[in-house]
């Protein structure tokens, strides 16, 4: 990036596995990015379940689970950096969204409507019946240093494209990379490694 060029910030957004790209925590993974500054940046990858469900991740921290639509929703695995550890992502609570509602110790607030909590206080308001509407829970993270991204994006490793929360929330795990990609107009067979077969 040459010196005069504005840094891109791609907060907000989803990064779209290339074919090429054979990491095996990322290959074929859809990443939201939680948090893109000069200093690095933070995501989920959203679309590879883990071998648990809530209901096994709530017995396991010795919560029971006050939300049966939530019991066989897959935990996912959000990246390689600290795999031992619970990230939720869940749309924003408003201090003055409901009188019972809390505000959680260890959030952070993303634009774009949703907030990322660390704190088991979030896992123990769900447990009640409380708590986000919607929530994406995985083990661990998705992280680069400064520059590591932007190199990788120079590479064509990533698409990238404006978060859509219903692709998070509202679709099949199975379909969340082609609906990814239908944000860009594109599928997947367009992103061929090589292209030239007839």
């Amino acid at each position: 990036m040459s010196a005069d060029a504005s840094p891109i910030n791609l907060t907000h957004h989803f990064l779209i596995a290339m074919p090429g790209l054979q990491d095996e925590a990322f290959a074929g993974s859809v990443v939201y990015l939680c948090e893109h500054s000069a200093r690095g940046a933070l995501g989920l990858v959203i679309n590879k379940p883990s071998d648990i469900n809530l209901r096994h991740l709530f017995d396991k921290v010795e919560l029971p689970l006050g939300r049966d639509d939530l019991a066989a929703t897959p935990v996912f695995q959000g990246g390689p950096v600290q795999t031992e550890r619970g990230f939720v992502l869940h749309e924003a609570v408003f201090k003055d969204s409901a009188p019972n509602e809390t505000v959680y110790a260890s959030t952070m607030t993303i634009p774009g409507g949703l907030e990322m909590t660390t704190s088991k206080d979030v896992l123990e308001a769900i447990s009640t019946g409380a708590g986000p509407r919607k929530v994406l829970v995985s083990l661990g993270y998705s992280a680069w240093g400064e520059g590591q991204l932007e190199s990788e994006l120079a590479e064509n490793s990533w698409l990238t494209v404006g978060a859509d929360l219903s692709v998070i929330f509202d679709t099949p795990v199975e379909r969340r990379y082609e609906k990814a990609l239908a944000l860009l107009g594109l599928q997947a067979w367009m992103l061929a490694p090589e292209a030239g077969h007839a």
